[in-house]
């Protein structure tokens, strides 16, 4: 079995320390993959993502599916929707600035309900059909940073594992390569093979052993990191519900989640006076894909024409996922006689590590929710929501059956415990607001989401604060409703460490986040 980690490592960690960064990674990975913040149509982005205690939407497919029960007429809808991540990085007393847009299909639902059957004695009085796409999570991101490093290197990282490893030889690291196909088992090797990483010369000079070095070490470089991502968690979710004597709603879904990630990550740097190399670089691919099952329980009971509850159980998303991870080191030789050395070796200047394909499941989080509605003058003048959802991610797991039973074993454990130390469940909050004029409608909504995170890495809160509002329209054939949801947070990017953290960065990223969403639909 081979994990991204393994694969960033090769040679540099023991079988135990190995495992143990190895569930930092994927532990991260099943929360990223399960955060979800804001879905649906406008009409409830507007009101803050309030899914639990109202009906008569197509967000309830994947929401409370007891809504579904409120339909007295069947509906199609679709909703685009405009992402924008303006983003500001500051790295060793640089500031960048960025921009990215993308727009997606947010929402596409299909409602069909069934008649009254008629008869005033049978207490079941409609059921209620839907099939729709949700998307859950857009990873649509990027940014830039850069700054004048005059403390270490990205080479550094590995000449540290390098010096770490007992009785490491340079005949050992040239093995790590394979001329046939240009590939490196590691990105040590392939350093190894483009002089980045040297050895010092034994005494009968026929083999190089630690203290390894590389040249130009000491000099001040210029680095710029470029990240971007994309893909997204979504979801096609069936749903049936009905109502009994007009008060109580049940209803029931059963979704299936598809997964797709890809990132991309270029650190550059550029040596200030060097002799040896002009400029180094190293890049990061990742590849993602995965598919899952999940189910969802909900009711809504009317205690008074003019309040109703609700409340909902989501079981765990159950994913199934696929990794490609690939990397890449390359060289710029400003020497003629390293040039000439590196490029009659290589007939190159850069170096490929061997891809590397895990694949693993993962068991996202339990949700259960409660909310109540209150509607104002009899649903006339509009209606006031709010809701509490639990997010149990300290429940959050990963396993694998790729390897032998003790490292299938040993990943299942230290992801287990990593998920244990690293996230709590906690309880989101949501607020919202509709008020009609007409066929007009006015929306304003605000969701609190706890920060998950329970050592606060690198010093962030990372609670988030979602703002949202809108606007609507509708008549007896046709529907069009418009929302805007934005928020803030912080985040922090290190491209490598080292054992003192006085020795290297960390950016710091300030994220300002809007999505725009439209909604048009139809009755029939």
């Amino acid at each position: 079995m081979t994990t991204r980690l393994l694969i960033l490592g090769g040679l540099l960690l023991g079988t135990g320390a190995a495992f143990g960064q190895t569930g930092s990674i994927y532990a991260d990975a099943a929360f990223q993959y399960n955060e979800i913040q804001q879905s649906g149509t406008a009409r409830f982005r507007g009101i803050g993502g309030n899914h639990t205690a109202l009906g008569g939407d197509a967000s309830t497919l994947f929401g409370n599916p007891a809504g579904l029960g409120f339909y007295n007429r069947s509906e199609l809808s679709f909703s685009p929707t405009f992402l924008n991540n303006s983003s500001q990085t500051s790295y060793l007393g640089s500031t960048t600035t960025d921009s990215r847009g993308r727009v997606a299909v947010g929402q596409l639902g299909l409602i069909l309900a069934g008649g009254d059957n008629g008869n005033s004695n049978r207490r079941w009085r409609r059921t209620t059909f839907g099939v729709g796409y949700h998307q859950n999570i857009n990873f649509n991101n990027g940014f830039t940073f850069e700054g004048l490093n005059r403390r270490s290197s990205l080479v550094d990282n590995l000449i540290d594992d390098a010096n770490s490893i007992q009785g490491l030889t340079g005949g050992q690291l040239n093995n790590g390569y394979d001329p046939n196909t240009r590939q490196a088992d590691d990105l040590l090797a392939a350093a190894y093979q483009l002089y980045l990483v040297n050895g010092t010369p034994d005494a009968q000079g026929n083999n190089t052993r630690a203290p390894f070095f590389s040249y130009d070490l000491l000099n001040p470089r210029s680095q710029q990191n470029t990240f971007e991502s994309s893909g997204s968690q979504s979801q096609w979710t069936v749903a049936y519900a009905g109502n009994l004597d007009d008060k109580l709603y049940l209803g029931i879904n059963v979704g299936l989640s598809r997964l797709r990630y890809n990132s991309d990550n270029v650190l550059t740097e550029v040596i200030q006076g060097g002799n040896s190399f002009g400029d180094i670089g190293q890049r990061d691919r990742l590849t993602v894909s995965g598919n899952g099952i999940n189910a969802t329980l909900g009711a809504i009971y009317k205690l008074t024409p003019s309040v109703q509850i609700g409340a909902t159980v989501a079981s765990p998303n159950f994913m199934r996922v696929t990794e490609t991870f690939t990397q890449n080191l390359r060289v710029n030789p400003i020497d003629p006689n390293l040039a000439n050395l590196i490029v009659g070796e290589l007939d190159a200047t850069d170096v490929d590590v061997a891809p590397n394909d895990f694949d693993y499941t993962i068991t996202g989080p339990l949700r259960a929710s409660g909310g109540a509605t209150v509607f104002l003058g009899g649903g006339k003048i509009g209606f006031l929501t709010a809701s509490a959802e639990y997010v149990g991610y300290a429940g959050m797991r990963a396993n694998t059956t790729g390897g032998n039973a003790s490292d299938n074993s040993a990943f299942r454990n230290n992801v287990r415990n990593t998920v244990q130390q690293s996230y709590q469940n906690v309880v989101n909050v949501r607020a919202g607001a509709e008020f009609r004029a007409g066929m007009f409608r006015i929306r304003g909504g605000a969701a609190y989401l706890p920060d998950a995170d329970i050592s606060r890495r690198d010093n962030i809160d990372r609670t988030r604060l979602l703002i949202s509002g809108g606007l609507g329209y509708r008549n007896d054939r046709f529907f069009a409703d418009v929302s805007g949801t934005f928020n803030t947070t912080e985040a922090a990017f290190t491209p490598y460490t080292r054992p003192n953290p006085a020795d290297y960065g960390s950016a710091l990223i300030n994220n300002k986040l809007s999505a725009i969403t439209l909604s048009l639909g139809t009755f029939f």
